[in-house]
């Protein structure tokens, strides 16, 4: 949704009201002095009327091809992988879609891509801890389709984080180079379950369930696993664990599935440790990668490109995908905290023991949609008492 109208011109003219069919609250942002002062400075100096345009709520815009370095007919596709991998979609103010989730957005620029013959390689940007077990098999797929059905190679550049998912993504390219001073690796499968029977006891709050089997309740965060129960659940942790062992043991030259294994306790690696466990085939920096890249190619002036959506932008080959940051203060969105019935499995580097030492803040709420508690607790249980009284005052 966009508004727009025009500011009074000098040293006459009234304004017009642009805000006389909204709802109150947006209403009341649009109105805030700060996205009028350059328009009005500019008007008062003497610039005549200005005419300002606010797109309150951004729609999305197909991918648009980028240069950003070097020229000539044939190209290297940037693509980036930062972030947290799953598949949820980006908001802006009034809570409208900016952009597509990361799956989508990398199947929308590898469908591009296959349509353009000019493209003789991709750089797969890395930059990233991981995230959900199926976000992360899904890219990973859709980058070895990619290269069966072009016949050309993709080359990995892992940055600051190459860990879990990340790894799992960066293994389906033909060769990874990590940067001197990359985390890689944490092989294996994380699920968190939070267990809040403790904190509901203090608080003096009884929860009731109704079901129709005594496992359907099982993730529920007000009463532990049952043993039957954490063995069900470790068995699913167990497959998905298998899973990765056996794609990093396929994809790396010179790791079996015995190696791979040892390997994959969870550990991090340094780009040094991960090069000695042929984890990663070279360290070096982006600008190695693509001389190698042109090498392979036998093309110096192969240029780089990127695909991108209007407010973004890139200069370098270093500089991020995104935009300018976005403050969301309608769309409060808290789905990234596992506190539903849902399995979260995931293929998470934690870089400390998340389970034992991290620090939660969270707002649960019921389906009777009575605000049971909300506070900043630790994982281990201690320092309940601020959130208990926190709670009881939310109640």
């Amino acid at each position: 949704m966009k508004i727009s109208g025009w500011l009074p011109c000098r040293p006459f003219g009234k304004p017009v009201r642009l805000f006389s069919g909204l709802p109150s609250v947006l209403a009341a942002a649009v109105r805030s002095p700060a996205l009028w002062v350059l328009p009005a400075l500019l008007a008062v100096a003497g610039w005549g009327c200005t005419f300002l345009n606010v797109n309150v709520s951004p729609s999305v815009s197909p991918l648009k091809e980028q240069v950003i370095s070097d020229e000539g007919p044939a190209k290297i596709l940037l693509l980036d992988i930062r972030g947290v991998i799953a598949n949820k979609k980006k908001r802006g103010l009034t809570g409208a879609e900016r952009d597509t989730g990361m799956v989508d957005r990398v199947r929308e620029a590898l469908k591009k891509a296959e349509k353009d013959d000019d493209i003789k390689a991709v750089l797969l940007r890395i930059n990233s801890p991981g995230g959900t077990v199926t976000s992360s098999d899904i890219i990973y797929n859709e980058l070895r389709s990619f290269k069966r059905k072009r016949k050309i190679k993709v080359y990995a550049a892992l940055m600051d984080l190459a860990t879990s998912g990340g790894y799992y993504i960066a293994v389906a390219a033909d060769h990874i180079t990590a940067h001197p001073t990359s985390i890689i690796g944490s092989i294996g499968v994380i699920a968190l379950k939070v267990n809040l029977q403790g904190l509901m006891q203090k608080i003096g709050v009884d929860w009731e369930v109704v079901k129709s089997g005594d496992k359907k309740d099982f993730l529920s965060p007000f009463r532990p696993f049952t043993e039957k129960e954490r063995q069900l659940f470790q068995e699913n942790i167990d497959s998905f664990h298998r899973r990765f062992v056996g794609v990093v043991a396929e994809n790396r030259p010179g790791l079996t599935l015995a190696a791979v294994r040892l390997l994959a306790d969870g550990r991090i690696f340094s780009a040094g440790q991960a090069l000695d466990n042929r984890l990663i085939d070279d360290i070096g920096y982006l600008d190695d990668v693509l001389a190698q890249i042109k090498k392979d190619l036998h093309d110096t002036r192969i240029k780089v490109i990127t695909y991108y959506r209007s407010g973004e932008y890139k200069s370098n080959v270093y500089s991020s995908v995104n935009g300018a940051p976005t403050i969301n203060m309608v769309n409060i969105d808290l789905s990234s905290i596992a506190l539903t019935n849902s399995p979260q499995f995931m293929y998470l580097g934690c870089l400390e023991n998340t389970a034992e030492s991290c620090k939660i803040g969270f707002f649960l709420s019921s389906n009777i949609s009575m605000k049971v508690v909300a506070g900043f607790l630790k994982c281990k249980g201690k320092n309940f008492e601020h959130a208990v009284s926190y709670g009881r005052k939310r109640i």
